[in-house]
């Protein structure tokens, strides 16, 4: 579904996500946005995300560090650093400011100072609206979805949206469902309440190795 509408702010942007639609841009030099409606929606189960036995070798070897909410800039432009991105400056500056404002987050992963993997998202309720993540070293992006599940976890959220599902999504646990299941799912969460910052400080990668061998 293409809906382009001119005039798009942060309140009507979190409306959108309640009824179950996120906009896109087709470039990054085009300054239109659509809204689209998948028929079938990715979403990562909590308790289905995977932490093979090579990303724990990496998580505990210690190369790389995790932050969060440190710089959500860096993140977004990280994604959009790419041949073809849907990331325009309209969308840039509306997750700026949700983020800005406490409903938007991100999770980054370090190489020393380089940064090299991130994925930010929107909170509405106890849903998480995954935007989309990148990766300049190996494992990158699954450090931080390994990281962000488990704070979505202690957080209290009950649906992790990630719009549409991939081969790499899928490898990790990602699965697709109508429609129809997505927007039932979408009204649970978002009339239930949960807080990305009440994990507190990110832990240490062995607890998230441990909470996530218990759960999945």
């Amino acid at each position: 579904m293409k809906d382009a509408d001119p005039i798009l702010t942060p309140d009507l942007l979190l409306q959108a996500y309640k009824v179950g639609v996120f906009p896109m841009s087709e470039s990054r030099d085009d300054p239109d946005v659509f809204w689209v409606d998948p028929r079938m929606r990715g979403i990562f189960p909590l308790t289905g995300f995977r932490i093979s036995r090579s990303l724990a070798r990496t998580m505990r070897r210690g190369q790389f560090t995790v932050t969060v909410d440190t710089a959500f800039d860096a993140v977004v432009q990280g994604c959009a650093d790419r041949d073809e991105t849907w990331i325009n400056d309209t969308i840039f500056a509306l997750y700026r400011a949700l983020f800005q404002r406490g409903q938007a987050h991100s999770v980054e992963v370090w190489d020393g100072q380089r940064l090299v993997g991130g994925v930010y998202g929107v909170t509405v309720g106890a849903a998480f609206f995954g935007e989309s993540m990148f990766s300049r070293a190996t494992d990158a992006s699954k450090l931080a979805l390994a990281f962000l599940i488990d704070r979505l976890r202690l957080g209290g959220f009950t649906l992790f949206d990630t719009q549409f599902l991939t081969p790499h999504l899928a490898s990790l646990g990602a699965v697709e469902i109508p429609r129809a299941s997505y927007r039932k799912r979408l009204a649970g969460a978002i009339a239930q309440q949960a807080d990305f910052t009440v994990a507190g400080p990110v832990p240490p990668p062995q607890d998230v190795i441990q909470r996530n061998a218990q759960t999945s």
